[in-house]
């Protein structure tokens, strides 16, 4: 054989063992659950398979079946002005639509009475394409009791004013219908009419109707993704969905190649999803896209909190991982003015955060969980917005903990070291109280948050972005990090964004799986190198991403389809980020620094073999990076054939470079998993009081029930009513626990207390009356706190005995609807010698200016005596007039209640 013959067959030896060993990646199982295996080339689900043809196709056969076996029967409620106000929860309306009637249904049902359809429904027989349902809603005697009493009393005591009805909505089971009360406003077709005058209400309605487009067969690469990182590896299925995840980045990028497209109506209520792409992946591959899409967050050098519960802000304040965000681009970027503007803007917001949502008490930031801010997707339904603004959450905390954290590093960068001093000393006293707190011994996890009244419980349902921030900030210690990751439920298509799920709620955060969240999880997980979470974590991203042929935003958690839940879509931003951000953050362990770029690289077992990451540019250089072997030691680490004592390269690198990682092929210790079945929590009870008994409906399901007192749980019951005592104060709650131990949430509580005890202080007598048409309010009248009218607001209140009291006020605000907007009244209350806390009036409804409700409340020690309580704009330096400008409520009184 001559020398030529030997150097070919030479090369197609060096072929056919590449080709087996490709093969062999594609043959092997990468993750295996119930309910899906991973391969390197597919992802298989039962019957359904997608296959990546090369880095650049992907093929699926994928199928939703929902359409096809909905069932016949109907659940339906009805709304007025866009609130569950109808029926108690989980009672509802039925009707059957059958296939094959020869006339479109027709129901006719009383608001405030159950409807039932005694239709049987044969087995096997579900709802036809295209059915219509014409339903029609008796509001006759609403009507009626609005002309003779002004008023109309719905099943729970709470009056609708007829000055502030307005329009009547059905919720339900079946699409067009969903049960998210709160999002009806945005839903014009699902408002029902009273065309001729009777006071009967209709609507028609066509039911499963046929999807616009059919599931995606194919995906293949089209857009020009060149200018972005190339990455490359033995598994086609992930190179294709990298690719995948960057050309559905680029479509979000303007045609000068500037800034982020985003919608900003999308944007007004998504904010949280920019901030939490950056820090995935997006800083490190496009820092200068990064900085458009967080300057968007900035409305005239105030960072703004995404609209939400109650008007948002301060009921939500999680805006604060805007600060963590813009550090990272500050440590990709190495950009000095970056981080001069920065932190002029993260001061003065945490400065803001200080004064509205800390909790003196508890050591902790109030305020929604982050991410999870829908309310009853993941609250107790009776939570009000200022109850959820009391609230005390893991994610939120660690939020504020991580932003303090590098509030403190800005401020080291900036030369203003007692300025830093202060936001660290902040943060350490903050990690002590989340670890004090927040986290459960029992369960080596953290709780998903503090909620009540007076007295806080513990929710321990595990919120799993929560628990990752927790690890990926350091607020937990290296043994708990583990312990959270080890412990953290894993279901058969991923990790549940709340587990356990809430009942009566549909899908959209509860009973979910949305990728961004299960890559915090993984990214998490690779940190405390839990092997088989990691697999887990990923698997689960990309059975999702290569099914669907694209990133949906979330997926159902009990059978991995992408329908029903309440909204969803395709290229999600967060989504596509947490994608590369596997990549970028696992793979690669990409970490950035000031003084520059470390690589921590973390590469399962299962998924070894070489890969590179091309054309990644880092500051004033473009690297081009190649990883071998598979563990998390690195053997051998050189730079342009360069041997390195370290895999770090300096920030003020230029030009083009050559990065070589050899891992050592370690083996990883079998760190344990939770592995589990999607559950259900049974119902909370609901509280009534009846002649010295506290009693509550039975709920399905249950075995016993805790009653608590003060938050404090005194006995465990199998009946359903216990005697109680007027003649202290006390807040009461019941939980219901099914015969596994495992529990509902606590009802809302049913507080007494003496006579004697409580002082009601009319705001009118203290404040210039308002000539605003509403009802409901109290004695002569109510004051408008206002910029305008009362820009602040005195009251005199005598104590009659030393002791510690409960304050807050009654308070109407109809400045927007519950879910949306930004209207969210703050003002401060002081007495003469202290400042007490924020005083926070959430929207109660849009133009719903007779519907009254509570604000938070302050606790507070007073000794004996007459004390001026004043309502003033919050303390804060440079406070936002356009957010002031907003800042009204109507106040009817002041409530003091002595507690001990």
């Amino acid at each position: 054989m001559n020398r030529r013959s030997k150097c070919l067959a030479f090369i197609l030896s060096v072929i056919s063992t590449l080709l087996s060993c490709s093969d062999s990646f594609n043959k092997s199982e990468i993750f295996e659950s119930e309910a899906f295996t991973l391969y390197g080339n597919r992802v298989v689900q039962g019957s359904f398979e997608a296959k990546a043809i090369s880095s650049k196709e992907v093929v699926s056969n994928y199928k939703s079946s929902y359409r096809d076996t909905l069932s016949p029967r109907i659940n339906f409620k009805f709304s007025i002005n866009g609130k569950d106000n109808e029926l108690p929860s989980g009672v509802y309306h039925s009707a059957v639509v059958l296939p094959g009637e020869t006339e479109d249904k027709v129901v006719s049902v009383k608001f405030g009475t159950p409807y039932k359809d005694e239709t049987s429904v044969p087995k096997q027989t579900y709802l036809a394409s295209g059915a219509k349902i014409t339903i029609r809603l008796d509001l006759r005697h609403v009507l009626k009791a609005f002309e003779e009493d002004g008023f109309y009393t719905n099943f729970n005591g709470v009056k609708f004013y007829k000055e502030d009805f307005g329009r009547v909505y059905v919720a339900g089971n079946t699409e067009p219908l969903f049960w998210d009360f709160d999002n009806l406003v945005n839903h014009p077709e699902l408002e029902m009419k009273d065309r001729d005058g009777d006071g009967v209400y209709e609507i028609t309605l066509t039911l499963n109707k046929p999807k616009k487009t059919l599931d995606r067969p194919v995906w293949k690469l089209t857009q020009d993704i060149s200018s972005f990182p190339a990455y490359s590896s033995p598994y086609p299925l992930t190179d294709a969905l990298y690719n995948m995840a960057m050309e559905e980045f680029v479509q979000k990028v303007s045609e000068d190649g500037s800034s982020l497209k985003l919608d900003k109506r999308w944007l007004a209520g998504n904010a949280g999803h920019v901030n939490y792409s950056v820090i995935l992946s997006i800083a490190a591959f496009a820092p200068e896209l990064a900085k458009s899409g967080l300057m968007q967050l900035v409305d005239q050098d105030r960072l703004v909190q995404a609209n939400g519960t109650g008007g948002s802000y301060p009921v939500s304040t999680d805006r604060a991982l805007w600060v963590i965000a813009a550090w990272e681009v500050y440590k990709v970027t190495g950009d000095a003015l970056w981080l001069k503007k920065c932190y002029e803007i993260a001061k003065e917001a945490l400065e803001e955060d200080r004064v509205l949502a800390f909790d003196a008490d508890k050591g902790l930031m109030r305020g929604e969980s982050s991410f999870l801010n829908q309310r009853e997707q993941t609250y107790p339904k009776w939570m009000q917005a200022a109850d959820i603004y009391e609230s005390m959450s893991t994610s939120t905390n660690a939020i504020h903990y991580g932003a303090l954290r590098r509030l403190s590093l800005m401020a080291g960068v900036l030369a203003k070291s007692g300025e830093g001093k202060k936001y660290e000393v902040w943060a350490d006293s903050l990690k002590a109280s989340i670890n004090k707190h927040l986290w459960l011994k029992d369960k080596s996890s953290y709780a998903q948050y503090l909620y009540g009244r007076v007295y806080k419980l513990t929710s321990d349902r595990s919120d799993a972005l929560g628990q990752a921030l927790a690890v990926l900030f350091e607020v937990a210690d290296a043994e708990q990090q583990k312990a959270v990751i080890a412990n953290m439920p894993i279901l058969p298509f991923g990790t549940a964004c709340v587990f356990p799920q809430t009942t009566y709620i549909p899908t959209y955060q509860n009973n979910a799986i949305w990728p961004f969240v299960q890559a915090y999880a993984t990214i998490a997980a690779a940190k405390v190198r839990n092997e088989p979470y990691v697999l887990a974590g990923l698997a689960a991203i990309y059975r999702s991403a290569a099914m669907y042929l694209t990133n949906k935003a979330n997926f159902r958690a009990d059978n991995g389809n992408y329908e029903p839940t309440l909204a969803n879509e395709d290229e999600a931003l967060s989504s596509l980020a947490g994608n590369l951000g596997l990549v970028y953050q696992v793979f690669f362990g990409l970490q950035f620094e000031p003084e520059g770029l470390r690589l921590n690289p973390y590469v399962p077992k299962r998924l070894r073999g070489e890969r590179k990451l091309s054309g990644f540019k880092y500051r004033d250089a473009i690297l081009d990076i190649t990883l071998s072997g598979y563990g998390n030691a690195i053997t051998s680490v050189s730079l342009d054939g360069n041997e390195l004592k370290e895999a770090f390269i300096p920030g003020d690198i230029k030009g083009k470079h050559q990065l070589t990682i050899v891992m050592g092929d370690n083996q990883m210790p079998n760190e344990k998993i939770y592995r589990t079945h999607n559950r259900f929590a049974i119902d909370m009870p609901a509280l009534t009081y009846d002649n010295g008994k506290l009693k509550w409906r039975i709920v399905e399901g249950a075995a016993n029930y805790q009653v608590l007192k003060n938050g404090e749980m005194q006995t465990l019951i199998d009946r359903n009513e216990i005697n109680i005592s007027q003649n202290e104060f006390a807040e009461y709650q019941v939980i219901a626990v099914d015969s596994a131990g495992n529990s509902s949430f606590a009802s809302a509580p049913y507080t007494v207390y003496s006579p004697g005890a409580e002082q009601l202080v009319e705001a009118e007598n203290f404040g210039k009356l308002s000539r605003q048409e509403v009802k409901g309010y109290s004695a002569k009248g109510f004051v408008d706190l206002s910029v305008s009218a009362n820009d602040s607001l005195s009251i005199a209140v005598t104590i009659p005995d030393t002791g510690l009291y409960v304050i807050d006020f009654r308070y109407a605000n109809g400045n927007g609807y519950v879910g949306t907007g930004n209207g969210c009244a703050v003002s401060y209350l002081e007495s003469e010698s202290q400042g007490l806390g924020a005083i926070v009036f959430p929207q109660r409804g849009q133009g719903e200016w007779s519907d009254w409700g509570f604000s938070n409340k302050v606790v507070a020690r007073f000794n004996k005596g007459t004390y001026q309580l004043k309502l003033v704009n919050p303390p804060i330096n440079g406070i936002n007039s356009k957010r002031l400008s907003k800042n009204k409520a109507l106040i009817d009184y002041l409530r003091v209640i002595k507690i001990k």
